[in-house]
């Protein structure tokens, strides 16, 4: 029965990152007509993108050496560390998939803008978030549902006890280690790139705010993306997935009830799972 519950939730998931790429290419129609506007666009969209592979060349670094910690401290027990890796690698997907989606709105939402007024460019701009918030919810649910098929939630072993899955907190370890350096990491660069911008701008060359003759503003734009984008992607990211990991290891560890157990962990996927059906509805019905 869990097993049937953890794969119609991967299914679930798998439609709702198939949205999201259907809402991304959607964004991606919109056409940057003028030449500034798409330079500007691919200048910020590039700069963000270099930021996030610089930061997850070293991140890799430091999960290898966490995973390997795992797998030594768990006596070469391998779940726990191969939940770890597909935490952390499903968070890098949503914060890429956040970051990438955000960049590709910024300028197709300044030409919907133009073009068809503030209907179009709250569709746009909406549409450029929904994958986000898609990729992040159809990741985490997708990771989680078969890390549990995996492990086997919710059944019993021979004995009759309920199969304990204590190495699926893993996967929130993974999403919390990402979400750490990109959240605080990104948060950084975007003060540094903000203070830095303003310096020059304003108190060096004396011109306003974002002024476009100011060449800072485009890191200051990139920093805006990475900390308020890619970094807030990983920090959802993480809270959705401990979350949802936390109700399946607590109630397989401290219920005696087997039934119970049983129920909550398959509230705690199906809850999730209605959760993203019904967002596949509203993203269907941009606001006007």
């Amino acid at each position: 029965m869990m097993n049937d519950i953890a794969l119609i939730s991967a299914g679930v998931a798998a439609v709702g990152l198939l949205i999201a790429y259907m809402l991304y290419q959607q964004v991606n129609k919109v056409k940057i007509d003028n030449e500034k506007v798409a330079d500007i666009t691919d200048e910020i969209q590039k700069g963000a993108m270099a930021f996030l592979f610089a930061e997850y060349k070293v991140l890799a670094i430091f999960c290898i050496i966490v995973g390997g910690l795992l797998l030594f401290l768990n006596d070469w027990e391998i779940a726990t560390t191969v939940a770890f890796f597909a935490g952390a690698l499903t968070s890098v997907a949503a914060g890429f998939s956040g970051m990438r989606a955000a960049t590709s709105a910024n300028g197709r939402t300044a030409m919907a803008a133009k073009s068809e007024g503030q209907s179009g460019a709250l569709a746009v701009s909406y549409n450029g978030g929904a994958v986000m918030g898609l990729s992040v919810g159809g990741l985490g649910l997708l990771g989680i549902s078969l890390i549990a098929f995996w492990l086997g939630a919710g059944e019993t072993n021979a004995d009759g006890s309920l199969n304990v899955i204590s190495a699926a907190a893993g996967f929130g370890m993974g999403a919390s280690s990402i979400a750490l350096f990109a959240r605080v990491g990104g948060g950084i660069y975007t003060k540094a790139a903000d203070v830095g911008a303003d310096l020059v701008g304003k108190v060096e060359a004396g011109i306003p705010e974002d002024d476009p003759r100011n060449p800072a503003v485009i890191a200051d734009n990139v920093g805006d993306n990475v900390g308020d984008c890619a970094g807030m992607a990983a920090d959802l990211f993480e809270t959705y997935a401990v979350t949802i990991v936390a109700t399946m290891v607590l109630s397989s560890i401290f219920f005696v009830d087997i039934s119970f157990c049983k129920s909550v962990t398959f509230l705690s996927l199906s809850e999730i799972s209605e959760g993203i059906s019904i967002c596949f509805l509203i993203s269907k019905f941009p606001p006007n």
